[in-house]
Order: structure tokens, then sequence, then C-alpha cells
């Protein structure tokens, strides 16, 4: 494993927590409180990078910063994540950056494990499972598509698995030094930019490692119409990610695309060809199926969703990818 040059660091570092915030007013406390919660016996820093919200987000940012004197507010006039994150990175003051997310909780005992496992492995970047919990009954079955191989595909930080290196993770924890290395997030990246950042620090030798012992809590759309919107613009800079780095597109990666291109093929095609509905037909009860089996054991409201909530995932982000994006 490729590591990082070692120096003497305390046994419990100082830390910042990183965290871009738009339109989190619903969740930010909670967010927060996850942080502040912390067992960590070290220094805790929380900087909190707000963007021009629709809502009370940084009202609630600044009573949060008066209640507390380890949370810090900074602007990010444009209120694109990768922008808000590099303003918070130098903003933050240690050595050891936590990135959070304002629709998102830390489970009890996240910071002090990270910092251990960073010093047993010598990794660049280390994170969990994105442990996808919701109230509605929507709200739940996109969490259950979400921690399905059926709904996002297989990756360790969705589905669980064994710790060692991966491409990403979620969110993650990181050594300063080797986020200044790779020059922080690429703010091209409206979406993916976690993904894409990874991709460059294990080019650049290091180690992106998980954990299942570190879960954060992941608050799901609560409509389909946000959850459109998600999966579409993530599907475009899964595309941009590949155009920008060649090579590292995979299967996984493109069976949402493909998905997507048969149903529109087959629906259209079938009007002139009727056995071409076998595609858009037999897609529809594979959903059905597999999000019967998917749910199983969930409250029925969840089960009567998760059809269209695979179908929403799916077909937005295989046409978001298909789309592309304009570069900048």
């Amino acid at each position: 494993m490729s590591s990082s040059p070692q120096r003497p660091v305390p046994a419990h570092p100082p830390v910042s927590v990183i965290m871009p915030l738009l339109n989190e007013e619903h969740h930010l406390r909670e967010a927060v409180g996850s942080v502040l919660a912390q067992d960590y016996p070290g220094e805790l820093q929380v900087v909190l990078a707000v963007g021009p919200s629709r809502d009370r987000t940084r009202a609630v940012a600044d009573q949060v910063s008066a209640e507390d004197p380890r949370v810090v507010v900074v602007d990010n006039p444009s209120g694109r994540t990768p922008d808000g994150l590099n303003a918070a990175i130098a903003a933050s003051s240690h050595d050891i950056v936590v990135r959070m997310d304002g629709h998102g909780a830390l489970s009890d005992g996240y910071i002090r494990r990270a910092v251990e496992v960073l010093e047993e492995t010598g990794a660049a970047n280390v994170g969990g499972v994105m442990l996808a919990e919701g109230t509605s009954d929507l709200q739940q079955a996109v969490a259950v598509a979400m921690r399905s191989p059926l709904g996002i595909g297989a990756a360790r930080f969705h589905v669980g698995g064994e710790a060692g290196p991966v491409d990403t993770v979620y969110l993650g924890v990181f050594r300063r030094e080797w986020l200044e290395r790779v020059g922080g997030y690429d703010t091209e990246f409206t979406r993916a930019q976690d993904w894409e950042m990874n991709h460059r620090i294990r080019e650049a030798g290091g180690t992106v490692w998980f954990t299942p012992e570190l879960t954060v809590t992941y608050r799901p759309r609560a409509t389909f119409r946000d959850l459109a919107r998600q999966f579409y613009t993530t599907g475009q800079w899964r595309r941009h990610v590949a155009r920008t780095h060649p090579g590292t597109l995979n299967l996984r990666y493109l069976a949402p695309p493909v998905a997507t291109a048969a149903v529109v093929a087959g629906a259209v095609g079938g009007l002139l060809w009727r056995p071409l509905w076998v595609l858009p037909l037999g897609y529809a009860a594979a959903v059905t199926v597999g999000g019967a089996w998917t749910a199983r054991g969930e409250r029925p409201g969840v089960v009567v969703r998760m059809p269209a909530v695979l179908a929403t995932m799916h077909l937005t982000w295989g046409a978001g990818f298909l789309r592309g994006t304009r570069r900048r």
C-alpha cells in the first residue's frame, strides 16, 4: 500500500470538519449536532460553508455558531459544492479534515475510529458506509434502494463489505497534506467531485480506504421530482468524470444508460413492431419483482413504491449519462 511520509502526531490530533450547505435548514442542526456530540478527545473544529439558500440555512448556521465557539461560518457565494468544500478547507485549521454534508449524521465514535484507521493504514482518505434512512414511505423506499445492488450498484460504501482499498468512499476523512498535494476539489465538477478527487489521489500514489465500522446516516430525497433531479444530474457528472479521466468507466456505470436506451427504443419502436415492447415490459417486470424482493420485510407503503423508485433512479441516471454535460 502506498502511503504518505509519516511524522510524529498526537494520539488524538486536532480535527476540522468541513460542511458545504445549501437549503439545509431542516437537517442542519442534526448534522452539526452529530459532529459536536462525538466522543473525540482531541480538538474539534466545524467549518460551515453556506451558499445563497432559499430557506433559513444561513440564520440557523449563524445561530449554531453563536451557541458553540467550535463552529465557524464562511460564505460560499456560488452555492456550488466544490467551491464550498474548498472554501471550508481554506478556513479550517487542522491536519485531519473530515468531509460532512448538511443532510447526514455521523455515527457514534466516527471521528475517533476514522483517525485510528488513518494511522493504522497510512491511507490518504478513509470512509465508510452511506447509511440511507428515511422517515416517510417514499424516503424509506429510496433508502432501501440505495442500500441494494439493484438500486445503485454494489459499491462497498452503499452495500457494505470488507475493509480495504477502494476507488472511492462516501464523504471521507483526509490527511490535509493529500488534499493540498492534489489541489483540493476540482471546481469544474458540480457533482461527482468526491469520486473525481479520490481518483486523483490514487493516481498520485495515495490509498483510499473503506471500513464498514464507519457509518454516516443519509436522508434521501422526499419527492419523486427531487429524486429524479438528483439522479439525472449525478448521471450527467459521472459521464463527465469518464470523459475527463478516460479508462475509469466500467460496466456498472454503463448499466443505467443501456437500460434507459433499451426502454425508450422498445417503447418507440414497439409502435411500429410490437415485439419490441418486450424491452420496456421486461424492464417493468424486473423492477417490480426485484423491488418487492429488495423491500421484503418493509411496511407495505414502502414495498408498493419500490418499482417506481427503482425506475426513477435507473432511468434518470441513465438519461443524464446519455445527455452528459457541457464543458465549462
